[in-house]
């Protein structure tokens, strides 16, 4: 009887080397995992600080564009620009090169020769508009696109965001020069003593004490328009958390009361100058806005006439009170007992280039008055650096 060869036992030596070779195959396989996770994994996940600040896209310097530098003149409308023809006299008066105009309306709507008086208005509004309602997020979004858009032109290097209701106070020559004299933007922004818009769930992306509120109308050197456009960590937590109350409709009853108790915020209001405190930008902003507002200081606290500025009638625009406007040279923030001394340039100027809400027999009034005529800018710009 043949016996079978007894089946060959590996020798310790075999399996330490098998192990060996297991252990280096594993290795060589989770570094290349690792590469590939850093290479192609999103940003706002490759690290817990990335979280807290928005990032930049690479963009080509504006340097090397030709001519003077432009304001861009940005238009948040309902549909027209009922007070064109104020603002066409404006710009009769301004030299072409040195002014961009873009127009954010109701999607579909052109301006040209039927629907404005005035061919600086022609064409320009953005192909790429939205449906824009107050109290929301689509408020920012169309900010948004008007200064993406007005980016595209390197020479365009102030961006003044304006309303339909908005009227300038001086001529072109004056606020091209009060502008171009300054380095910072002027972005209106203060401490909420309440923090009643805050909502606890937008920690940690957004730290309570980098919450701010501020006038949306803001005027914004290039530099801070790409740090608004480029964000995509702010942005996306306002649209989640902070909604604007439904209004007060006392024929609902018990269910408008439920609806009262919902969370409130008005993103409008907090949005850029909480995007900015979170860049550590404050120290590059007159912290305070160019558009004069008169806030309904007698409404009832649940009265909806509350939330909207009043409005300027032909008997309002008197010359006394335009006078009065453009005298205010500072504004006080209660919030924090600080008092904003308007200058530009280290030269103590009027606080305030525009102004709201203006119907357009008040419009009418202000052009009568001469309000956008010639004006000597030497004055301002006598202590140019």
């Amino acid at each position: 009887m043949v016996k079978k060869a007894p089946a060959t036992v590996p020798g310790r030596h075999h399996v330490i080397w098998f192990g060996w070779k297991l252990v280096i195959f594993l290795s060589v396989a989770l570094c290349f995992f690792a590469l590939f996770r850093l290479h192609f994994s999103p940003d706002d996940i490759s690290s817990p600080s990335s979280l807290s600040r928005p990032r930049l896209r690479s963009r080509i310097s504006p340097d090397n564009f030709h001519g003077p530098p432009k304001i861009a003149f940005l238009f948040l409308a309902r549909l027209n620009l009922p007070l064109d023809f104020l603002w066409g006299s404006f710009l009769e008066n301004a030299d072409v090169a040195n002014f961009s105009i873009y127009i954010h309306s109701k999607p579909g709507f052109v301006f040209d020769e039927s629907t404005s008086r005035s061919p600086f208005f022609y064409d320009r509004q953005l192909t790429n508009s939205i449906e824009v309602i107050w109290g929301e997020s689509s408020m920012i979004e169309a900010e948004r696109l008007l200064l993406a858009t007005a980016l595209e032109d390197p020479a365009n290097q102030r961006f003044v965001l304006l309303s339909d209701s908005c009227v300038p106070l001086y001529n072109f020559s004056y606020i091209y020069g009060y502008l171009m004299a300054s380095s910072k933007s002027f972005v209106d922004s203060f401490l909420d003593p309440k923090d009643e818009r805050y909502h606890p769930k937008m920690s940690p992306v957004i730290p309570k004490e980098k919450w701010r509120k501020g006038s949306q109308w803001i005027s914004l050197i290039r530099s801070h328009a790409e740090v608004l456009v480029d964000d995509e960590v702010v942005l996306p937590v306002f649209k989640k958390f902070c909604k604007r109350r439904p209004p007060v409709d006392t024929s609902k009853g018990k269910l408008n009361q439920k609806l009262q108790k919902q969370h409130n915020c008005i993103p409008d209001e907090h949005y850029v100058q909480t995007l900015f405190a979170m860049s550590e930008l404050e120290g590059e902003l007159e912290r305070r806005t160019l558009t004069y507002t008169l806030w309904n200081q007698s409404a009832a606290k649940m009265d909806n006439k509350a939330w909207h500025p009043v409005t300027f009638n032909y008997a309002d625009a008197t010359p006394k009170r335009i006078k009065e406007i453009k005298d205010i040279n500072h504004v006080y923030y209660e919030s924090e007992f600080r008092t904003e001394w308007c200058k530009t340039n280290s030269t103590s100027v009027s606080c305030f280039l525009f102004a709201r809400k203006f119907s357009g027999g008040a419009a009418m009034r202000l052009l009568s008055q001469g309000v956008v005529g010639p004006f000597e800018v030497t004055t301002l710009l006598g202590n140019t650096r």
